[in-house]
């Protein structure tokens, strides 16, 4: 089986370095540039998954609920799919359920292990982690620039991509 690179990236984003703000931008390039941001993608869920675990490290409870949700929706009724990206399907819908159940308690974040089937997937995955001499690991809980990524990137374009269009509509950006 033949998986996109950018979906290989995420894993190895997912489950070595749980950048999880690196899986969301990985797969939102290749979602926006291949799908065209169709809404019934299977990448998107697989964003939101990433969005969720990235507040509820930061225990941001509301984020978390709200994402994690919007991934179990977006996962729902495509097991066939899920599994034809190597992953065992029925362990997989457990783990967003228990996931879900852990942010409605507001349990402490624990790194989630996604539940990788097909032995040639997680092949090329401990090879990508090797070849940029990763570790598959549990989070850094003390790493403040991972937990708070969004804090520490540049905006300047979105900033100036947001102010062209208030422009273009007669809006003062200020």
């Amino acid at each position: 089986m033949s998986y996109p690179r950018e979906y290989i990236d995420y894993l190895v984003q997912f489950h070595a370095c749980r950048d999880y703000f690196e899986c969301h931008e990985i797969l939102e390039e290749y979602w926006k540039d291949r799908e065209g941001r169709r809404k019934d993608s299977i990448w998107l869920p697989f964003i939101q998954l990433a969005v969720a675990q990235y507040h509820h490290r930061r225990n941001n409870w509301p984020g978390a609920r709200k994402m994690m949700s919007k991934a179990i929706k977006g996962f729902e009724g495509r097991s066939k799919m899920v599994s034809d990206l190597g992953l065992n399907d029925d362990e997989f819908f457990q783990l967003l359920s228990i996931s879900l159940s852990k942010i409605d308690q507001r349990e402490e974040y624990e790194s989630m292990e996604l539940p990788i089937k097909d032995p040639d997937l997680m092949k090329i995955c401990r090879q990508e982690c090797k070849k940029h001499q990763y570790s598959w690991q549990k989070s850094d809980l003390t790493n403040h620039a991972l937990i708070h990524r969004h804090r520490t990137r540049d905006r300047s374009e979105v900033i100036h991509a947001r102010n062209n269009a208030l422009l273009k509509k007669n809006i003062d950006p200020k």
